[in-house]
Formats: C-alpha cells, sequence, structure tokens
C-alpha cells in the first residue's frame, strides 16, 4: 500500500467508522498530503511507509518551524500522523508507529472563555422570536422581495430553534446537523444523536429549545412541500431549499448573530457546548453525567470544564466579595 492509497483508506475508516466531521476530514487530509509532499522528492516516487522513521518524520516537523508555523499548528500535523500511523499498523500496512517517538511542542493550557448563563440567556432572547426588547436586527438576504416568501419566513424560527437546541443539549455541530425528524421526540423532549465512533446516546433538551422547535416545525413543513428540486424530507435544519444544513453553515449562522450583537465574542457552536456544560456543573451537576450528555468516552475530557468553571467562580468572587 501506497501512502497515497493508505491516506485515503483512512480518510474513509474516520468518515464511516470513527463519524468524524467534514472539517476534522478535511483537516486530517490536508495535514497527511502536506506529510507526502515533504516525502516525495522531485521526479521520484513517494518514500514507501515502510521506510517512515520517526527521523524522517522529525525532519518534517523541522521543516514546520522553519515554515514559521505556530506551535499549535504544529502539535495538530502531529497529531494527525500519530492517528494516521496507529491506523497503518493496524491494518498493517507497517510495523509501527514512527510518530509516537516524535516530541509535540509544549502548549500553554488555555481555558475557553465562557459567556455566563445570565449572559446566554439575554443573547437568547435577543434572538428573532425572543422576549428582549432589544431584538437583534437581521438585515434582509441579497435579492429578498418585500413580500416574505416561505424561505424568508423560515430563517428567523430556524436559527433560533438552532441556537436553543444547541445550548440545551450540548451538542456537537455535527450531531446537530445530523438529526432526522424521526430522532427527535419533542413530547418526551428528548433527541437521539450520532456521536464520534458512530455512539448513539439519548439527550434530553428543555422548554425553551421545545418552543423553538415548534415555532420552526410549521416553516420547515412549508418548505419541504413546496414545489420544486426534491428536499431532504428527513433533515431537522434545512435550508431555503430544503436542502439538510452542513457544519459550515450553522457555524456561519452562529458567527452572524454573534457579530449582530456582540461583536467582542468569539462565538461559535462549540462555544454553546461549552456553555453547556459549564453552567450544568457550576449548578451542580454530576461529572459523570454531564459525561453520558456529552458523548465523552474519557471523563478526563469531561473534566477540561471544571476549569472553566473554577475561573467563572474566581471572576464572580472578585466582582462581588468585598475583601476580594
Amino acid at each position: 500500500m501506497d501512502m497515497k492509497g493508505a491516506i485515503e483508506k483512512f480518510v474513509g475508516y474516520l468518515r464511516y467508522e470513527r463519524n468524524v466531521s467534514p472539517e476534522t476530514l478535511r483537516g486530517y487530509r490536508r495535514e497527511l498530503e502536506d506529510l507526502r509532499k515533504f516525502l516525495t522528492p522531485p521526479g521520484e516516487p513517494t518514500m514507501p511507509l515502510s521506510k517512515i522513521e520517526h527521523g524522517v518524520l522529525r525532519e518534517f516537523v523541522s521543516s514546520l518551524y522553519d515554515r514559521n508555523l505556530e506551535k499549535v499548528s504544529v502539535a495538530r500535523s502531529l497529531a494527525a500522523m500519530r492517528t494516521f500511523f496507529k491506523f497503518c499498523v493496524r491494518e498493517k500496512y507497517t510495523i509501527s508507529n514512527p510518530a509516537k517517538l516524535v516530541a509535540s511542542p509544549k502548549l500553554p493550557k488555555r481555558v475557553p472563555r465562557v459567556q455566563t448563563a445570565e449572559e446566554m440567556t439575554a443573547f437568547l432572547d435577543r434572538l428573532p422570536g425572543g422576549s428582549s426588547s432589544h431584538p437583534i436586527h437581521v438585515p434582509p438576504r441579497k435579492n429578498q422581495s418585500k413580500k416574505m416568501t416561505a424561505a424568508d419566513r423560515l430563517i428567523p424560527p430556524r436559527d433560533r430553534a438552532i441556537f436553543e437546541l444547541l445550548y440545551a443539549s450540548g451538542l456537537r455541530v455535527s450531531e446537530l446537523v445530523g438529526i432526522n425528524a424521526g430522532d427527535l421526540d419533542r413530547r418526551a423532549q428528548m433527541v437521539r444523536v450520532l456521536g464520534k465512533g458512530r455512539k448513539q446516546r439519548m439527550v434530553p433538551f428543555g422548554s425553551h429549545a421545545l418552543d423553538a422547535l415548534n415555532a420552526y416545525w410549521p416553516h420547515r413543513q412549508a418548505i419541504l412541500q413546496a414545489p420544486g428540486p426534491q428536499p431532504d424530507r428527513e433533515a431537522v435544519f434545512v435550508s431555503p431549499r430544503g436542502v439538510r444544513l452542513s457544519d459550515r453553515a450553522v457555524r456561519s449562522i452562529v458567527k452572524k448573530y454573534c457579530r449582530l450583537a456582540h461583536p467582542d465574542w468569539d462565538l461559535h457552536p462549540h462555544s454553546l457546548r461549552h456553555a453547556f456544560a459549564t453552567h450544568l456543573l457550576s449548578d451542580g451537576a454530576d461529572l459523570r453525567a454531564i459525561q453520558e450528555l456529552l458523548g465523552h468516552v474519557s471523563l478526563s475530557t469531561t473534566q477540561r470544564y471544571t476549569q472553566a468553571s473554577i475561573e467563572q467562580l474566581m471572576v464572580v468572587y472578585d466582582k462581588a466579595h468585598p475583601h476580594s
């Protein structure tokens, strides 16, 4: 198996067995193609997988530093290599994993800035259909006619439902866009999601998310029943053309509302997942229960949120305590 073929097999494994997001797939492919080009001298074939040793990979890492890449970019490249060669060992394309012997750069521990529960509530209230007296003004779409169509009416309630469900359930963006109508039990307020490793889990959601979904549903039905190209009748979240929303589309939606309401916030779909976990933890939820809700395999992954929760607690203390 040559390296190009192994990369294709690896990407297929990530897509169909690990169920990783399209963005992660693009990232892995980009990092490994970069390595393959390094291992392919001009006019010569790519170095065979069996000949790749840790010394060669160290040279590649040195070349990344020579290109003035940030440490986080180098670490991401090394992570891709380790996972790729681990796959190659499993598939018997090579005997050992040479990337295991290459040291990763030391990265500073960064605690993500998590919006408080009050900030998040105020922001959600400003979304279309919310209770705020200062709602977010969303400019009309390009070429939007003065007379609102079914497609125009779809967008505000759909976007609100996206935000409410992300915050209410702590879903990954790939899990959100993958939800089908049959996965959603609005009566029981539960949603079935397909997480990493194609593992299914049931996640509850609250009354605010339910209200937003109920408000969105008639608009979704109108789009799916409109004449035109065959829509995706299974997808919960669709575009004005009835196509299932992509990860990128949801990220763009989140960025749009954040830019309009809080230009100083760096809000993205994963921020809502962080807020979900941190706020549950702050209110006394068990760490194991949060692990189950988030779909984390390892408890250590969930424990990252304890640091964010402590940071938030210290901010409150510094503001409120008279002797702080």
